[in-house]
């Protein structure tokens, strides 16, 4: 498959690496994805986090995602679920990490800091994201997938990045309007 990315698309992922390297975790995942997405320019996916605001709050962005790594990667709709069942997540946390030190719920955390050496390989759902870019591509009428089909994919996914992505007004319609325009036509 990776044999249909373009340029920019196979810099997302080479710069995902990057990040998971950087990070020094296992896998690669979903959020090491939408920071490398932060990472380019020049890309459609760049025009369109530029166009819809996100354009100077990657801070906001990494802070939300370090958020929901110490949560163990929960988003707001599994913290609310578990209130609804009287647990606090927020004390969860704190408890664990008194017990076993911060970060301690992060996942893709290697015991004592240590990695094994070697390649990083994706976790299920990044692969997952990556198969959706292609049927997104597709949809569109695209041969080959784009960054654009990558950002469009996260948006569309459930869980912590399509959230943080929202949070900044960064949704799958959003895109999609920007993007292709109301009747799916391709723009830029």
């Amino acid at each position: 498959m990776f044999e249909r990315f373009t340029k920019d698309a196979r810099a997302v992922v080479v710069g995902a690496v990057g990040h998971c390297e950087r990070s020094g975790g296992e896998w690669v995942e979903e959020a090491h994805l939408l920071l490398a997405l932060l990472d380019r320019e020049g890309g459609r996916a760049a025009f369109a986090l530029a166009s819809l605001g996100l354009e100077g709050r990657r801070d906001a962005v990494e802070r939300s995602l370090a958020e929901a790594r110490r949560c163990g990667g929960l988003t707001r709709a599994d913290a609310d679920a578990l209130a609804g069942l009287g647990i606090d997540l927020t004390e969860i946390v704190s408890r664990v990490e008194e017990a076993h030190g911060e970060g301690a719920l992060t996942p893709g955390r290697t015991a004592g800091g240590v990695r094994r050496p070697g390649r990083r390989l994706f976790t299920r759902g990044a692969k997952d994201l990556l198969s959706q870019s292609l049927r997104l591509a597709l949809a569109h009428g695209d041969r080959h997938i784009g960054d654009e089909h990558l950002l469009l994919a996260l948006t569309a996914r459930p869980g912590v990045p399509s959230e943080v992505l929202a949070d900044h007004g960064v949704t799958y319609a959003a895109v999609e309007r920007l993007l292709w325009g109301q009747a799916g036509t391709k723009a830029g």
